[in-house]
């Protein structure tokens, strides 16, 4: 398995990017969510990969964040998902907005996804369920909707380690007040503020 390419960018033609590994030049189909954000061409850069074998072809797929990769492999593993599918779904859907459609079981969300119809939706939820929570929990802060900064990131992961589901832990931080520094500081403000019929650990 090909764990990551790090190389020169020498070519983009969406979906797919050419990199140029010490004169070797891999072609790597990425999500419009990692393409969007790629540098300019002749620019180093490492993307993270997932290498997908079949009889008649080896495709290499490029993800800039562990958390697209990590859906991404997810997804596939859904019974009439494949890889083209899973790249329409990033491509049309962020991680967290994805993981929320689970767990809010908003199958008119996901059907807006192309390719993504009623029953594909249904089975989208039923078979994602108990795998959206590791990937909302591994997101960057910046993407999970809580103010970006180290601490602030390590307050998130220190919540949900005490066993406070993703949402709710986003959600307590959200409450805390601009202006606090430390680790410690905004957990403390977090847990203050949290409800506690509906935000407590289970």
């Amino acid at each position: 398995m090909i764990g990551f390419i790090r190389g020169v960018l020498i070519e983009k033609t969406p979906p797919k990017a050419l990199i140029d590994v010490h004169g070797v030049g891999y072609e790597i189909d990425a999500p419009m969510s990692t393409f969007f954000n790629l540098p300019n061409t002749g620019v180093e850069l490492c993307l993270l990969t997932h290498l997908v074998v079949r009889e008649d072809q080896h495709t290499l797929y490029g993800f800039l964040t562990e958390s697209e990769r990590s859906l991404f492999r997810a997804l596939i593993k859904v019974n009439g998902v494949g890889a083209k599918m899973a790249l329409g779904i990033l491509s049309a859907i962020s991680v967290d907005d994805f993981a929320r459609c689970v767990q809010e079981e908003d199958t008119t969300a996901l059907c807006k996804v192309p390719g993504v119809g009623r029953k594909t939706a249904e089975r989208l939820i039923l078979d994602m369920r108990d795998r959206v929570e590791p990937l909302m929990a591994s997101l960057p802060i910046s993407q999970s909707g809580v103010t970006d900064g180290g601490v602030s990131n390590e307050a998130f992961h220190a919540l949900v380690s005490l066993g406070y589901k993703a949402p709710e832990a986003r959600k307590m931080l959200d409450g805390v007040p601009e202006g606090l520094e430390t680790t410690e500081q905004i957990l403390q403000a977090a847990l203050s503020s949290a409800v506690p019929d509906k935000a407590r650990p289970k």
